[in-house]
């Protein structure tokens, strides 16, 4: 673009330039549905008639939420509603954990679960399982249990078991909560290669979680991923030149060197890369190349979730995004945050043709 034309228009900002600070007032208060899903309901989740199970887990979830609801949500509500979904002891199950591939509508599911339980959204509390993860170093454990043990209902998403510390860490957690009352919800990833291969998540989950594994009753979601429903797969990326013309002429984009992100990243801490986005409309990056190591690759796949959360666009030049991750980091033990981002990524690359004048044929 030449000089003048930019001078024209408003400079697109930098997340490189970006260095944000994160009370952990704030990490408690945006323990609530991104938003993405501030709108979502059951009545909005539209199950697939060829895939009978999410349609059986919007029922199961009404229940759930129905029994969790006003001054009655503590206990014995809780106890009613499980021992008539599957017998257990005298406790009982005090969580569901919703088995399904990418795509399946899981967080649009859990997310409307938190929306339908009939308690003020301060005893609530949704967040990814690296936000809670994040919570608790920043609060310490202790603390962390005070803070959420008087809530009726935690949901977990994207409940990560590829981290045996972490992993053992937040069941640790959960028991606790679990003592105190609190009803817990979470989600997970099948393999796409593993669809179809009956519960493999969901053994996963309950093997990691080991004595927690009583509380939780899996909901299995079949269903293919509706974000790539008809639609072919990564978009083929821009020029640098169309890059940069995008996010001059997108009112608060943000531009930035692929190369030079990936090196921020590393200077700030993965609990901060939502305020990083804050204010963002769309992400601008030019010089996109495969990945080059795993550490630079986990924040990577922070920073995907939390655009996607925000629903920014990103409009990208270089590599396609299906090409990120080496065929080992795909292989390797954190295979599943791979797909997901790449998953998600694509997504947002398809929001962000438009900016880039051109529309989906």
């Amino acid at each position: 673009m030449p000089a003048s034309a930019r001078d024209a228009e408003a400079s697109p900002a930098a997340l490189t330039e970006r260095h944000p600070h994160v009370p952990a007032e704030r990490l408690v208060a945006e323990l609530v549905p991104p938003p993405r899903f501030d709108a979502v309901r059951f009545g909005t989740y539209l199950p697939d008639p060829d895939q009978p199970s999410q349609a059986e887990a919007v029922e199961v979830l009404r229940g759930f939420a129905a029994s969790l609801g006003g001054a009655s949500a503590s206990g014995s509500g809780r106890r009613r509603w499980f021992r008539r979904s599957r017998p257990a002891g005298p406790s009982g199950p005090r969580g569901v954990y919703l088995d399904g591939g990418y795509g399946v509508g899981k967080t649009h599911l859990l997310a409307s679960l938190w929306h339908a339980t009939e308690a003020p959204a301060e005893r609530k509390a949704f967040g990814t399982f690296v936000e809670l993860t994040n919570l608790v170093g920043a609060l310490g454990f202790q603390q962390t249990v005070r803070t959420l043990s008087d809530h009726s209902l935690l949901c977990i998403d994207e409940f990560e078991l590829d981290d045996p510390g972490d992993t053992v860490l937040v069941s640790t957690l959960l028991s606790r909560l679990v003592e105190q009352g609190v009803a817990l919800a979470a989600t997970s990833n099948t393999l796409p290669g593993k669809l179809g291969e009956g519960r493999f998540a969901a053994a996963d989950f309950l093997r990691e979680i080991q004595g927690l594994s009583s509380h939780f009753r899996p909901l299995r979601i079949d269903g293919e991923d509706y974000r790539h429903r008809g639609l072919p797969q990564a978009p083929a990326p821009f020029g640098d030149d169309e890059v940069t013309r995008a996010a001059y002429r997108t009112p608060g984009a943000s531009l930035d060197a692929f190369p030079a992100l990936l090196a921020h990243l590393a200077t700030v801490h993965p609990s901060r890369y939502g305020a990083l986005c804050d204010g963002v409309r769309a992400v601008c990056l030019t010089g996109l190349t495969p990945v080059p190591d795993q550490a630079t690759a986990l924040r990577l796949v922070v920073l995907a979730d939390r655009l996607y959360d925000r629903e920014v666009p990103v409009v990208a030049s270089g590599c396609p995004f299906d090409e990120l991750f080496g065929e080992d980091m795909l292989k390797g033990g954190y295979r599943k945050k791979y797909f997901r981002a790449i998953s998600r990524l694509t997504a947002l690359a398809r929001d962000g043709k438009a900016l880039a004048g051109t529309t989906e044929s």
